[in-house]
């Protein structure tokens, strides 16, 4: 049975067969990642800009972890200095909808015939995610070094060449039917399954948010990028600070404010994050700005877009109001840093309902 559509306020709310995804997440590659925090000199010793994210070969990646004992800081907030969990923005973001607000969610992609592979299955089964349209493929799983600074900023190193992923030939009708919302996260070597996976997904009558993943990505593959995002086929997307000002880097307004503007010419939902100072969101006429959560005791800022992303779609599909979804964004994204990784742990959401009620938030009804 597919989606019945009610309106609330002009905007479409959904109710959908239990069985069915409401939110489906397209993460090609699946991916394990390997958090830690660790000291500043290590930094000297790996390619690319601190801060960013920039693919490695698995040589360097296996370096970079070798490397780890001797640069890690202990922390006392957490048990272990370092984590292994399912990883990538796609993955954050569709767990925290279904572990967090009860949100049915699956994921699209592929993982690899090994002990990874294995573990990312099993971590987003876990969290009540549907992983019945991940494809399991002989070969390895894509892996990702997150280090983590003293003060709590991220530098991603993923190794993903030779990790089994998902075609866009692959792709079917019955991956995307009755679905609501396709979430996804731009990347210049995935733009062949993004494309299909937006054609199918348009034909299916579901909605489509792109995430703009990084910097370095903005910056080196700014051309297929603003074709996509002209394209109209983007109703949501979402980019950080960073992100934002890539994006319109010599057009004399690269400002958070400008790309709000420039993304909502295309797209139905414009949302910049600011990191502590909240963001800024546009929907058709309306543009609303929203403090970060001040309680939010940043340990790590691994997984805070991809989990202001879920607390975002969840009011969306919930029929609340752009403000609100923003509130509810920012109450997730502040819940993820709190500890290490890109998964909430279970005392972090239990702050995030806190959060939610001292802002008048109703809270999302949990599955059992």
């Amino acid at each position: 049975m597919g989606a019945e559509t009610l309106l609330k306020n002009g905007e479409a709310r959904v109710q959908l067969d239990p069985k069915v995804p409401v939110i489906l997440g397209l993460q090609p590659a699946a991916l394990i990642d390997h958090v830690a925090r660790v000291d500043g000199s290590l930094f000297d010793q790996i390619p690319g800009e601190r801060g960013g994210s920039i693919p490695v070969a698995m040589e360097e990646l296996e370096h970079i972890l070798s490397e780890l004992k001797r640069h890690v800081l202990a922390s006392a907030d957490d048990s272990s200095p370092m984590k292994t969990m399912a990883g990538g923005s796609v993955a954050n973001t569709i767990r925290g909808l279904s572990s967090g607000f009860g949100v049915n969610c699956g994921m699209i992609g592929a993982y690899g015939d090994d002990e990874q592979g294995q573990l990312f299955a099993c971590n987003m089964n876990t969290s009540g995610v549907n992983v019945s349209r991940l494809r399991n493929k002989k070969g390895p799983t894509a892996q990702c070094v997150c280090l983590v600074d003293a003060f709590g900023n991220r530098t991603m190193r993923p190794c993903l060449a030779t990790a089994v992923k998902v075609q866009g030939d692959e792709l079917t009708k019955g991956d995307f039917s009755g679905s609501k919302w396709l979430v996804m996260r731009f990347g210049a070597f995935n733009l062949e399954v993004i494309q299909a996976a937006i054609r199918i997904a348009k034909q299916q009558g579901v909605f489509v948010s792109l995430d703009l993943a990084s910097f370095e990505m903005v910056r080196n593959f700014r051309v297929p990028l603003q074709q996509l995002l002209e394209s109209g086929d983007i109703d949501l997307c979402f980019a950080n600070e960073d992100e934002a000002t890539e994006l319109l880097r010599g057009e004399g307004n690269a400002h958070p404010e400008a790309a709000v503007e420039y993304l909502s010419k295309y797209c139905r939902w414009a949302v910049v994050t600011l990191g502590s100072n909240g963001c800024i969101a546009k929907h058709g006429e309306e543009i609303v700005q929203v403090p970060a959560i001040g309680e939010a005791k940043a340990v790590d800022a691994t997984g805070a877009g991809d989990l202001f992303a879920s607390g975002f779609l969840y009011g969306l599909v919930k029929g609340l109001s752009l403000e609100e979804c923003c509130k509810v964004g920012s109450c997730s994204g502040g819940s993820v840093i709190r500890s290490l990784g890109g998964e909430v742990t279970p005392e972090n959401w239990q702050w995030m309902y806190k959060q939610m009620q001292r802002k008048g938030l109703s809270l999302p009804d949990i599955r059992n």
